[in-house]
C-alpha cells in the first residue's frame, strides 16, 4: 500500500458505486482509513440498500485496510452530524469529507416536476452543506484546541453541468453550480483554520451518466471513474495544502482547474432605458461567448 494518506480518516460519501467507491479504494491503498457512506439508493434516489457500501469496505479490508460502513442520509441535518460523529467516534479523527452522493432526475425545465426539482437539489446541494457544516464545526474546535490549524480536507463535487451548462439539467446544474460557489466561498472562510476547500467536476462513466448517450470502447476506458480519483486522493493528502478554492475538472482523458467568472466588458451607466439597447448589444458583441458543456468558447 502507499502512504500519500497514511494514518488519514477520510468520509466518502456515495462510495458504494462508481466515483465514490473509486475515491475509497485509492485512499484505502494510500494508508486512510475510509468511511463509506451510502444509502445504496437507485441513481433517481430511490430505495436503500447497504450492500455496495459493505462491498467497497470488504474489498478495502481484504487488502489490509481500514474501513466502516455507514448508511446515514446526508441531506438529512441529524443524518449528517451522525456521519461526522461516527467517523470520529470509529477512528479518533477525522481529516477528510469527500461529498460525492448525488441522484439525477433529468427533464427539459418546462416539463420538470417540483418534486424532480426539490429531490436533486436536497440531496447535491444541502447533501454537499449539512455535513460540511459538521465537519468544519469539528475541524475548528480541533484548532481551537490545539492552538494551531488543522490540516483537514473538504472536497466537493461540482459537474461540466454546473460550471458550464447542461440541456434537460436545471436541477442537477443549479445545484453543481451552487456547490462551486459554496466551495470557493467556504475556502475563504475556512482557511483560517487550516481547512482547504476544492470541488471536482467530474467526467466518468457510472450508473448516473452511462444512459445519457452510446458511447464507443474507447470513449468508455478513458471515461473510468479510476481516473478521477488521483485528483482526489491528492487533494486529501497533506501535500495539497496550498490549494484551496478551485474546481478541477478529472476524467475523459483530461485533468484542468477551470477559471471561474470573471468581469467582462463595461459600460458607463445610462439612466433612460430608451437609449440602453444599442450599448447593451455592443457591449455584449465585445463580452466572450459562454462556455459549451466542454469548456469551449460557443461561436458568437
Amino acid at each position: 500500500m502507499g502512504r500519500l494518506c497514511a494514518g488519514r480518516v477520510a468520509i466518502v460519501t456515495g462510495g458504494g458505486r462508481g466515483l465514490g467507491r473509486e475515491y475509497a479504494l485509492m485512499l484505502a491503498e494510500q494508508g486512510a482509513k475510509v468511511v463509506v457512506n451510502d444509502l445504496g439508493s437507485t441513481a433517481a434516489g430511490e430505495g436503500a440498500d447497504l450492500s455496495p457500501a459493505q462491498q467497497v469496505v470488504d474489498d478495502i479490508r481484504r487488502a489490509g485496510g481500514e474501513a466502516i460502513v455507514n448508511g446515514n442520509d446526508v441531506s438529512d441535518w441529524a443524518g449528517a452530524k451522525a456521519l461526522i460523529d461516527a467517523a470520529v467516534n470509529s477512528f479518533d479523527r477525522l481529516d477528510v469529507l469527500i461529498n460525492n452522493a448525488g441522484i439525477l432526475r433529468d427533464r427539459m425545465m418546462v416539463n420538470m416536476s417540483e418534486a424532480e426539482w426539490d429531490a436533486v437539489i436536497k440531496v447535491h446541494l444541502k447533501g454537499t452543506f449539512a455535513p460540511s457544516h459538521h465537519a468544519a464545526q469539528y475541524w475548528r474546535q480541533q484548532s481551537k484546541t490545539q492552538g494551531k490549524p488543522v490540516s483537514a480536507r473538504l472536497i466537493n463535487t461540482s459537474s461540466a453541468s454546473g460550471i458550464f451548462g447542461n440541456v434537460g439539467q436545471s436541477n442537477y446544474g443549479a445545484a453543481k453550480a451552487g456547490i462551486a460557489a459554496f466551495t470557493i466561498i467556504s475556502a475563504m472562510e475556512l482557511r483560517q483554520y487550516g481547512i482547504t476547500v476544492n470541488a471536482i467536476a467530474p467526467r466518468a462513466q457510472t450508473r448516473m451518466t452511462e444512459g445519457l448517450r452510446e458511447r464507443t470502447e474507447e470513449e468508455i476506458k478513458r471515461r473510468n471513474p479510476r481516473w478521477v480519483a488521483p485528483i482526489v486522493v491528492w487533494l486529501a493528502s497533506e501535500q495539497s495544502g496550498e490549494v484551496t478554492g478551485r474546481v478541477f475538472e478529472a476524467g475523459d482523458g483530461i485533468l484542468k482547474v477551470a477559471e471561474g467568472w470573471h468581469a467582462g466588458p463595461g459600460i458607463d451607466p445610462v439612466e433612460d432605458p430608451n437609449e440602453l439597447g444599442p450599448k447593451v448589444l455592443e457591449m455584449v458583441r465585445r463580452a466572450r461567448p459562454n462556455a459549451d458543456i466542454w469548456g469551449r468558447d460557443i461561436a458568437s
